[in-house]
C-alpha cells in the first residue's frame, strides 16, 4: 500500500503533528510504502516504509536484529557513527552500562533537589516579568540545566554552550533563516568544547557523568580495551546536549499547553497531587516529543503484512503509535488519570529504550506541579510551532506566551 500524500511536507507540520492525516493512515493499515522525497538539496531522494499503527511500531523498535539502527535514525542513511543512538547491541549495550553508570547514587540523589531549585528560580524569575515566553525562559533552561549538572559544565560557560545547541538545532529546520553552515560552525564549536571539557575532567575528576565518559575502558568485541577518544566523545557529547534537552522542552511545553486546554485536569492534579507520576506518562503520550526513528531491514522480513525487503528504510512515527485506538481507549482525549499508558514516546521497549526516560518524567513532574501550584496560567497568544520531520525531533513549540498570576 502506497500512501498518497508526502508526510514529509513541512507545511503539514506548522500547526503540531498533523494527526488527523495519520488517522487516516492508521484506517487503511499498519504500515504503508512511502514514495521517494528529496528532504534538502544536497540529499539524495529517498522512498520508505511508514509505521504508524502501536503495535507494529513497537516490533520493530524492538527487533533490532531485523531493524538495525547503524544506518542512522534520520529518514535518509548516513554514513555510520559510533554515536549510542546509531548503534546495535553488543556495542551498544556496553555504551549503555557506561552512561548508566554515570548515574551514581550521589547523582540520583541530589538529581530531584537540583530539579526543583532550579524550577523554583526560573519560576521567580519569570513571576517578576507578569508574563513570560514560557518555552525560552522556563521550558528550555530547565533541561539544558539539568543535563549541564550531570555532565559537569561549570556554570559561567553553560550561556555559550546552551547558544550553540540552540543553533544546531534549528539551524537543522530547512524552513529557519539558518543554514547548514550555521549548524556546521555550532557543533564544531561543541566538539571542541567537548574535548577541552575531557582534558579537564581527565585532570580533575569530579562526580559527575563526564568525568566517567573520559576516564572509561570499553572492551571491545575482540576482547581489547577501548577508550572513548575523538569524534566517539565529542558525538557523545552532542548527543547528551541534543537528546537530553530538546526532548524535555518539547514535553514540557505541549503538556503546559494541553492542561490550559483541559482545565478540568488541572482541577483534577490540584486536588490529587500524588497523581503526578501518571500526569507526566499522559503529557508524554500527548506530546510524543520524538517524531520518529528510522532503521534498516537486514533483510526480507514481513511487517503489518507489509513484504518488507533486505536494505529498505523503515519509519517509525511515534505520535501515530500514541494516537491508536487499538490501544488507547478515547486516543484524543487528554486524560493525565490515564492507566494503563503504554506509550512509546521513548522508543517502546528494546534495548534503544531511551535512557533518559526516568529524567524526563522527574522533570515534567516537578516543574509542572510547581507552576500548578504557584500560579494560574493564562495562555495570551496562539502558540507558535517550528519543525517539521526534517529531523527526529525537529517539531515543538516555539512561542508560547503566557501570563502567570500568583494564587
Amino acid at each position: 500500500m502506497t500512501v498518497d500524500v508526502d508526510l514529509t511536507n513541512g507545511a503539514d507540520y506548522q500547526n503540531g503533528f498533523p494527526h488527523a492525516m495519520f488517522t487516516a493512515l492508521r484506517a487503511e493499515g499498519a504500515v504503508h510504502h512511502h514514495p521517494q522525497v528529496q528532504l534538502r538539496e544536497n540529499q539524495p531522494p529517498v522512498d520508505f516504509w511508514s509505521v504508524v499503527r502501536h503495535a507494529e511500531v513497537q516490533q520493530a523498535n524492538r527487533d533490532w536484529q531485523t531493524f538495525t539502527a547503524t544506518d542512522s535514525v534520520a529518514i535518509h542513511k548516513l554514513p555510520a557513527l559510533d554515536t549510542i543512538v546509531s548503534l546495535d547491541p553488543p556495542r551498544h549495550t556496553r555504551l549503555r552500562r557506561l552512561i548508566i553508570a554515570g548515574f551514581t547514587p550521589r547523582m540520583i540523589a541530589k538529581l530531584e533537589g537540583l530539579i526543583s531549585s532550579r524550577s523554583e528560580q526560573l519560576l521567580d524569575d519569570a513571576a517578576a516579568l507578569g508574563t513570560c515566553e514560557y518555552v525560552a525562559d522556563i521550558a528550555y533552561p530547565l533541561p539544558m540545566h539539568v543535563i549541564a549538572d550531570i555532565v559537569g559544565i561549570p556554570e559561567a560557560e553553560r550561556p555559550w554552550v546552551f547558544e550553540r545547541t540552540d543553533i544546531f538545532l534549528r539551524a537543522l529546520n530547512p524552513q529557519n533563516s539558518l543554514t547548514l553552515d550555521d549548524q556546521a560552525t555550532a557543533q564544531l564549536d561543541l566538539f571542541h568544547y567537548a574535548t577541552e571539557l575531557t582534558v579537564r575532567k581527565r585532570l580533575h575528576p569530579d562526580d559527575d557523568v563526564w568525568t566517567l565518559i573520559a576516564n572509561a575502558e570499553i572492551t571491545d568485541d575482540d576482547g581489547t580495551l577501548h577508550s572513548l577518544e575523538g569524534l566517539e566523545l565529542e558525538m557523545f557529547f552532542l548527543i547528551l546536549a541534543v537528546a537530553g534537552s530538546e526532548t524535555t522542552r518539547n514535553a514540557l511545553s505541549q503538556g503546559l499547553l494541553a492542561l490550559t486546554e483541559h482545565p478540568d485536569q488541572i482541577t483534577e492534579l490540584r486536588a490529587n497531587p500524588d497523581g503526578w507520576a501518571t500526569a507526566a506518562d499522559e503529557i508524554l503520550r500527548w506530546a510524543s516529543p520524538v517524531l520518529y526513528f528510522a532503521r534498516t531491514a537486514t533483510g526480507d522480513t514481513v511487517l503489518g503484512d507489509q513484504q518488507i525487503e533486505a536494505g529498505d528504510r523503515v519509519v517509525l512515527w511515534y505520535p501515530s503509535a500514541n494516537r491508536d485506538d487499538l490501544v488507547f481507549d478515547q486516543p484524543f482525549r487528554f486524560d493525565t488519570q490515564r492507566r494503563p499508558n503504554p506509550h512509546v514516546s521513548f522508543g517502546g521497549g528494546g534495548p534503544h529504550y531511551c535512557l533518559g526516560a526516568n529524567l524526563a518524567r522527574l522533570e515534567i513532574q516537578v516543574l509542572t506541579a510547581a507552576v500548578l501550584r504557584r500560579f494560574d496560567v493564562e495562555v495570551l497568544d496562539l502558540p507558535t510551532w517550528t519543525g517539521g520531520p526534517h529531523t527526529n525531533v525537529g517539531l515543538s513549540v516555539d512561542h508560547l506566551h503566557v501570563r502567570l498570576t500568583p494564587r
